[in-house]
């Protein structure tokens, strides 16, 4: 998972804004990343506070008044679609979660699992389909009517085809997040749910302490899932 050692935080995957990249300053490898947070207010955010932007975790070192500025690992930059951002780019915000906070989506760490790619998009009555592709090594943990993380926006899983997966976007999604700036070819952060990864470490039992270990068709049939 590519994050960027933000401070042990968790997010909601509710997006409580969408900003703006203003600045991009390499630094030797590295990013340094200037973000206008718009309407998202920074009155409780502190320098070293962790800001969920587009899926990844990034930390803040600089608070300017209308946004923040982070620096993005080059791990980040190869690994999640932050390396392909330009100055204009829209990205989804949300702050991290407080004790005080209500959990509305679902556990998401802000660790980007792999880049997923929309397939296509098309109107379904009042909500727009779309059909996204994982990359082959998450497709096992996509799941019907499971939760899966999309540039930081919680969704849930309408249907399962191999690696493809369809979501129901409705209007106060496309109008909250960046999914109305998405089209085929569009490239996105996935985060897939921290449970489906448990259970599988768990299912592996003794054998999740063995070099290479993972998730064969042989240990699912042994315990009784196929």
């Amino acid at each position: 998972s590519a994050g960027d050692m933000c401070r042990s935080s968790m997010f909601t995957g509710i997006i409580q804004a969408v900003g703006e990249v203003a600045d991009m300053q390499p630094r030797g490898g590295d990013l340094r990343l200037r973000v206008r947070t718009g309407k998202l207010p920074l009155d409780d955010v502190a320098l070293g506070d962790s800001i969920c932007t587009s899926g990844v975790c990034l930390t803040v070192i600089e608070l300017p008044g209308d946004g923040y500025w982070a620096d993005v690992s080059v791990e980040s930059l190869n690994f999640t679609t932050l390396g392909s951002l330009q100055p204009g780019s829209r990205v989804n915000l949300e702050k991290a979660l407080t004790p005080q906070s209500r959990l509305g989506g679902h556990i998401v760490s802000g660790h980007v699992d792999g880049v997923g790619e929309i397939v296509s998009l098309e109107e379904d009555a009042r909500s727009i389909r779309f059909v996204l592709r994982a990359p082959d090594e998450l497709a096992r943990y996509i799941a019907h009517k499971g939760s899966i993380c999309v540039d930081g926006t919680s969704l849930t899983v309408n249907a399962v085809s191999g690696a493809e997966f369809d979501l129901n976007i409705i209007p106060q999604t496309m109008s909250e997040t960046i999914f109305g700036d998405y089209r085929p070819g569009t490239r996105v952060n996935l985060e897939v749910d921290v449970i489906a990864r448990y259970l599988e470490r768990l299912i592996q039992g003794e054998g999740a302490a063995l070099p290479g270990s993972g998730l064969s068709r042989d240990t699912l049939a042994e315990n009784g899932y196929l």
